[in-house]
């Protein structure tokens, strides 16, 4: 588990960040550090927890430029979007007191038989284990409100973004998050996995199927510890009528934003078997090869950057060589780019129609087009997955949108927008494969707290009266 941590922009192959991957006794003390200011962060008022989170909010706004280069350079991803990811990172901020207040906070209700007052705790240790293609909103989406509950937390940044994770634990420190609140480890599974071993009360995790199905086995004899997955999905999107054109810029949003490394990316397009779908897939094609593809601080800005490192592109290459020998037809190739990083790769679009394919996330900019007969048909396909995470339709049919909305099995659900869309002060997380009932964004208050429920009275008083039976 020791050794040296080095991570890299995946354009150029730059090092970014260098340093030491937490050992076994590292990790132990940071656990200790925890728990011992546990008690003394749970019995701070949260008016002072709040002031310090929105004083981490501050510092995150002071240094925007500076953290969103950070990701950029740690991602690939092009700066324009890093910069929009530490926006989505300060907006966290004052969603997350206002879903404290509605979801967690303490209220009470008067009768005559006293009160009845309902109190949220925190859990108290905390392990947040973060993804890479969002090092600084995922893990801050956890850890905001896991703060503000009165949790402390450990946490581990993905092992290919160690710097964006190094940044935010410094800001937390600048804003003046006391001692032991937040801690953070470094490494690659190993680590993660003796963290998820460790004296946690807590594990929030965001990554994928494979990897949630794994934690949830680690955890099961203890059933003590709170777990909130947000899992990856195999997400369709029906695109149905309206305008060609249109139609594209929403599916080729949906599945090659950030170079397809998004939870919500659609993996699937269903359209209609014959011209109107052939027209639809056509004008997505189209679409994608208008996209500029580039370094993160390239000009003109591109739209896509390269894959988080070559690996990743390889893995992808590997499940599209697996698609096209099952059959499928390739309406734009995988490729590399000329004089690019191994990491750089090109939207691809295959027509997977009637073909038995593997029910699993690419994660990579990779669309799988489906053709069906009818809606019923359309609505069939998107729910033939063991997943649930995000899914999205694209019609001007309101009542197509009504009832694929009352069919679709799917945490995140969109009408003419794409499927990475999300807003912040909702609820985020899926159904099946894709998480364990537990989501986040607004709803990340309920699973950083439990609730407490007391029956009062200010002086004793003698019972008897309420018991019948007693002489």
């Amino acid at each position: 588990m020791s050794g040296r941590l080095v991570s890299t922009d995946p354009a150029t192959g730059a090092v970014v960040w260098e340093g030491a991957k937490s050992d076994p006794a590292a990790i132990a003390d940071a656990l200790s550090a925890a728990r011992g200011a546990s008690i003394g962060w749970a019995d701070t008022p949260l008016a002072a927890r709040v002031a310090i989170v929105r004083a981490y909010a501050e510092r995150l706004a002071t240094a925007r430029l500076a953290l969103a280069e950070t990701i950029s350079r740690e991602t690939g991803k092009p700066r324009w979007e890093a910069d929009q990811e530490v926006g989505s990172m300060i907006g966290k901020v004052a969603a997350s007191v206002a879903a404290q207040t509605e979801r967690a906070g303490s209220r009470e209700t008067v009768s005559s038989f006293g009160r009845a007052v309902l109190r949220h705790r925190p859990h108290g240790v905390m392990a947040v284990l973060g993804p890479y293609n969002f090092p600084g909103h995922l893990p801050n989406g956890h850890i905001v409100p896991a703060v503000l509950a009165g949790d402390v937390v450990v946490f581990k940044p993905s092992e290919e973004t160690p710097a964006t994770g190094d940044a935010m634990a410094a800001l937390w420190r600048q804003a003046g998050l006391p001692d032991g609140v937040l801690q953070i480890v470094q490494g690659g599974r190993d680590v993660g996995a003796a963290l998820v071993a460790g004296d946690i009360d807590g594990l929030l995790f965001t990554g994928s199927g494979t990897a949630g199905a794994h934690l949830r086995r680690a955890l099961v004899d203890r059933p003590h510890v709170i777990v909130a997955l947000e899992l990856g999905g195999n997400n369709p999107i029906i695109a149905w009528d309206g305008d060609p054109q249109a139609a594209a810029s929403i599916v080729a949003q949906s599945a090659f934003a950030t170079t397809g490394q998004r939870c919500t990316c659609a993996r699937r397009l269903i359209v209609p078997d014959g011209a109107v779908g052939d027209a639809i897939v056509d004008a997505v094609a189209a679409y994608g090869d208008r996209i500029r593809i580039g370094r993160w601080d390239e000009l003109p800005e591109p739209a896509m950057g390269p894959l988080i490192s070559v690996a990743a592109a390889d893995r992808a290459r590997e499940a599209v060589a697996g698609l096209i020998a099952a059959g499928g037809g390739v309406i734009r190739a995988f490729e590399s780019i000329p004089d690019r990083s191994g990491a750089f790769v090109t939207p691809a679009i295959l027509d997977v129609t009637g073909l038995r394919v593997p029910d699993e996330e690419i994660f990579a900019p990779v669309l799988q087009v489906t053709r069906v007969a009818d809606f019923d048909a359309a609505v069939a396909a998107a729910n033939a997955t063991r997943y649930g995470l995000a899914g999205g339709l694209v019609s001007d049919d309101r009542d197509l949108w009504d009832r694929y909305a009352r069919r679709a099995r799917a945490g995140v659900l969109n009408w003419n927008r794409p499927t990475t869309g999300a807003a912040g002060t909702m609820p985020f997380g899926g159904v099946g494969a894709s998480g364990n009932h537990r989501p986040s964004a607004f709803y990340a208050a309920d699973y950083c707290a439990y609730p407490v429920a007391s029956f009062e009275a200010d002086r004793v008083v003698d019972q008897s009266a309420d018991w019948r039976g007693v002489g």
